[in-house]
C-alpha cells in the first residue's frame, strides 16, 4: 500500500469520508490527493493530534498495526467530543491578502494545504467542503446588525456548482460568498436567472450598486454560515 492508500484505509476505517478528515485535522480539502510518500512535520502533528490512536509508524512506513491502544485517560478525552452536541471544526482561512491567490489555486491541494487554519464551533457534523473568508471592504456595512464589517471572519460551505447551474439558489435563507475572476465576493443574490445564467448580486451598503453577474465568470459559491468577530475598540 504507498502513504496515500493508508491514509484513506484509516479514514474509512473510522468512518470518515475525506472531507471529513480534512475538516477535523486541519488539513487542506484535498491534500491527500496529491501527497507523495512521506509528509511534512506540521501535518504529522496534526494527524497525531486529532487521531492519537492511529499508529504513525504503520502511516508512514507500514510497520505494526494500522492503530494502537491508548492509555485510559487518553480514551476518555476522544470521548469527550463533540460537547453537547457541538463540534469544533478547523477550516483553511483565506485572508485578504491571499484572495488573489485563492482564486488562482483554489483547485490545488498543495496551495489549500499553505492556507492556516481557524476553528469554529458548529451544532452539526461538518458535510461538504467549508473554507473561512476574511470580509474585505464596506460594501456589506449598512451601520445595522446584519453588517459585515471589514476583517469578519465567514465560515462558509460550498455549494456544488451543478446546483446553481440547474436549479435556483436558496436566496432568501443565506447570504452568499462568491469566487468571481474578478475578486472574492461577499454579497446578497437577488436573483437568480436560471435560464441566462446569471445572477444578480446587492451590497447593503446602498454606496455600491447592484450589480448582474455571468455565471460563466463564477469558479465557486458558498453560503455563509457563520461569522467571527475579531474585538474592536
Amino acid at each position: 500500500m504507498t502513504l496515500k492508500e493508508r491514509m484513506f484505509y484509516l479514514i474509512e476505517k473510522e468512518g470518515l469520508n475525506p472531507n471529513q478528515f480534512y475538516t477535523i485535522s486541519g488539513l487542506g480539502n484535498g491534500y491527500l490527493n496529491n501527497v507523495g510518500e512521506s509528509f511534512r512535520k506540521p501535518t504529522i502533528e496534526k494527524i497525531q493530534k486529532n487521531f492519537p490512536h492511529w499508529n504513525m509508524d504503520w502511516i508512514l512506513y507500514e510497520k505494526g498495526e494500522p492503530t494502537i491502544d491508548l492509555p485510559k485517560d487518553n480514551i476518555e478525552n476522544l470521548e469527550a467530543v463533540p460537547l453537547n452536541q457541538s463540534f469544533i471544526i478547523n477550516v483553511p482561512l483565506v485572508n485578504q491578502y491571499a484572495q488573489a491567490g485563492y482564486i488562482c489555486g483554489f483547485q490545488d491541494a498543495a496551495y489549500i494545504a499553505t492556507l492556516p487554519t481557524i476553528p469554529f464551533i458548529i451544532d452539526h457534523e461538518a458535510k461538504g467542503n467549508y473554507v473561512a473568508f476574511e470580509v474585505r471592504g464596506d460594501s456589506m456595512n449598512d451601520g445595522t446588525e446584519e453588517s459585515y464589517l471589514e476583517g469578519d471572519r465567514l465560515l462558509c460551505r460550498e455549494i456544488a456548482p451543478y446546483l446553481w447551474a440547474e436549479s435556483k439558489l436558496h436566496i432568501r435563507k443565506w447570504d452568499f460568498v462568491i469566487v468571481h475572476e474578478g475578486g472574492i465576493l461577499v454579497k446578497r443574490i437577488i436573483d437568480h436567472n436560471v435560464e441566462n445564467h446569471t445572477i444578480t448580486i446587492h451590497s447593503l451598503n446602498d454606496m455600491y450598486p447592484d450589480r448582474v453577474i455571468d455565471l460563466a465568470e463564477v469558479k465557486q459559491i458558498f453560503n455563509v454560515i457563520e461569522l467571527q468577530r475579531p474585538r474592536r475598540r
